[in-house]
């Protein structure tokens, strides 16, 4: 019998609790923050705010949804980072008050690590070694994954993560925040070879897109001088373009990933791995090298308590749990 393990997400702007017992997943409560599409992204302190008000009533109702009294679990999980620092602090302050209330166990999560494992919540599970691309706003990483909690970084950004460059491209365009999504719908609509958009030389596995926002800049700015109603003419086309130019830059690097490792186990993680676009290439990719892919259900993509629970799962049966204490140094800082 495996244990049963109430996980808190909390890293950004989603507040989400989930319940696993014995290695299954029993729920994946998120409440959604959507104060911050007034102001075109993220606000750290609303985001905190929000987690304050929300994080009772969700952890509440994941208890209630499977029936489990808050007696019968056996560790408390937490994101720990990545992420906004006062976000994170919402949920690790009540995660660890809640294992001292209960007196079990406390395991921290890497939040990307949970991205990657949230390929084992359900079948098909891949096999290991396996190379992870794992893409969200803040991150764009190569993994490989040589076990549930053995992984090593193989390449990454070097500036900005890909999902920052859709998100602020959208801006560009004049799309409503979140604009990553609204650029993945459009791009359904146009030409991806209308414009083209440079990649960034950049050494080894890593990935630089800091250029191609710049050039999209430019590109803009020039286009418009010609024909201020450019954007709206031809929104679709270059929604198409220039998401093709950034998968563009993520499938050749993986493809390089996977030559040099001779690993042919591929998966694809991370808030960004539900970007339509991105699976369709991939997926193409997949079928044209041989390769073994998975992708997790949507739901798991994107930030959730999900990804944290199963997490946590590997963790306590290896014992990996977090301490309860307060330093000395921190109470002197109090």
């Amino acid at each position: 019998m495996g244990p049963t393990i109430l996980a808190i997400e909390s890293s950004c702007d989603e507040t989400s609790a989930a319940v696993i017992k014995n290695g299954k997943v029993l729920n994946n409560i998120i409440a959604t923050q959507s104060v911050h599409e007034n102001y075109g992204g993220v606000v750290p302190e609303l985001a905190s705010r929000a987690h304050q008000q929300n994080i009772v009533p969700v952890v509440a109702e994941a208890l209630k949804n499977t029936g489990i009294d808050k007696r019968e679990l056996d560790a408390v999980a937490f994101t720990q980072g990545p992420g906004l620092l006062g976000a994170l602090l919402v949920g690790t302050s009540f995660a660890k008050s809640m294992a001292l209330g209960l007196d079990i166990p406390l395991i921290g999560v890497n939040h990307m690590q949970a991205h990657i494992l949230a390929h084992f919540i359900d079948d098909p599970k891949p096999g290991f070694p396996f190379l992870c691309l794992t893409v969200s706003g803040g991150h764009t990483q190569i993994v490989l994954v040589k076990d549930h909690l053995d992984m090593e970084v193989v390449g990454e950004t070097m500036d900005d993560a890909v999902g920052e460059a859709f998100d602020k491209s959208a801006k560009l365009l004049g799309l409503p925040y979140p604009g990553g999504p609204l650029i993945d719908k459009y791009a359904r609509e146009g030409d991806p070879h209308r414009f083209s958009f440079p990649d960034s030389e950049v050494e080894g596995l890593n990935f630089s897109f800091s250029g191609i926002k710049t050039a999209f800049l430019y590109f803009l700015r020039d286009e418009k001088k010609k024909d201020e109603n450019f954007i709206e003419k031809n929104l679709n086309d270059i929604c198409a373009s220039l998401q093709y130019s950034l998968i563009r830059m993520l499938l050749l690097r993986l493809e390089k990933a996977s030559t040099r490792y001779g690993i042919d186990q591929i998966a694809l993680a991370g808030g960004v791995s539900a970007n339509y676009g991105l699976r369709e290439a991939l997926t193409r990719m997949a079928k044209t090298r041989n390769w073994n892919f998975y992708i997790p259900d949507f739901e798991y993509c994107t930030d959730n308590a999900a990804m944290i629970a199963i997490t946590a799962h590997f963790k306590y049966l290896k014992k990996e749990f977090s301490s309860l204490r307060v330093s000395s140094e921190a109470r002197m800082k109090f």
